[in-house]
């Protein structure tokens, strides 16, 4: 391989790349913006996307997250305490999750402000109210695993800005990685803004939850727009979906005294 053919190598493969060579391929003009911040990249991705139409910056965004695992049949080896589950299953919320699963895959959006798109005739699959973004800073047990705080502060101030009850909610996409530590602080951290929000204890769980990773594993990039499609494609057909692998809840989970159960069937 001489230089050239190296360099057009490496400008094909490396990820600082990825969206300046979609827009010249697509012709595509005005920002083009590599985001990456772990398996929450795809969902900034689509934040900023929001934040740049509501500015006015661009009047349509495509925005979202690819992951592909090369080989792709190679599989992984299982390390205890490791993130990897000893099974090859990703059991979100269950009493047997031991960890996740990686996969691989892609999901673009295309973004238009609301008024625009009905302007243009388009056809208009969901809404995204509202979003938000931050960090947990130190206040956590370790720099790779969730903060409760961090997490129930974002929520917060995504429904803050969607304008949106907790109580007209019916369905909740999680991250849901089936680890032992992340699983438990995820619930932990919306039990408690759906609560606050609504002045009372929960009572009955009213409100479901999945995840995509039961389907198709962890995604890393695209792991949040793939989630963020499955609530899209939950709200085009008016059914809720089903999460694998749930028999029974996580002893450290007490979704008694939550408003959420984990869904394992199709739902209206």
């Amino acid at each position: 391989m001489d230089s050239t053919e190296a360099f057009q190598t490496l400008i094909g493969n490396d990820k600082d790349f990825l969206t300046t060579r979609v827009s010249y391929l697509l012709n595509l003009k005005g920002a083009s913006v590599t985001v990456q911040t772990a398996c929450s990249t795809s969902l900034v991705a689509v934040h900023l996307a929001c934040q740049s139409l509501l500015n006015g910056e661009n009047d349509l965004a495509l925005a979202g997250g690819v992951s592909l695992k090369v080989p792709h049949r190679c599989g992984y080896f299982y390390q205890e305490g490791g993130i990897y589950s000893p099974d090859g299953h990703c059991r979100s919320f269950d009493a047997n999750a031991q960890g996740t699963v990686g996969g691989s895959g892609m999901a673009i959006l295309v973004l238009k402000r609301l008024e625009d798109a009905i302007a243009d005739g388009d056809s208009v699959h969901a809404v995204i109210k509202g979003s938000a973004v931050a960090n947990d800073g130190a206040g956590k047990v370790g720099y790779t695993a969730p903060s409760v705080q961090g997490q129930a502060e974002v929520i917060e101030e995504a429904l803050a800005v969607a304008d949106v009850n907790p109580e007209t909610i019916q369905y909740v996409e999680t991250h849901g990685t089936a680890t032992p530590l992340g699983d438990p602080i995820e619930i932990q951290a919306l039990t408690q803004v759906f609560r606050t929000r609504r002045g009372e204890p929960p009572g009955r769980p009213y409100c479901a939850i999945g995840s995509v990773k039961s389907n198709v594993g962890h995604l890393d990039a695209a792991a949040g727009v793939a989630g963020l499609l499955e609530a899209v494609l939950a709200l085009k057909q008016q059914l809720i979906p089903p999460s694998l692998h749930f028999q029974e809840p996580n002893p450290e989970i007490d979704f008694t005294e939550s408003p959420f159960f984990v869904n394992t069937q199709l739902l209206p």
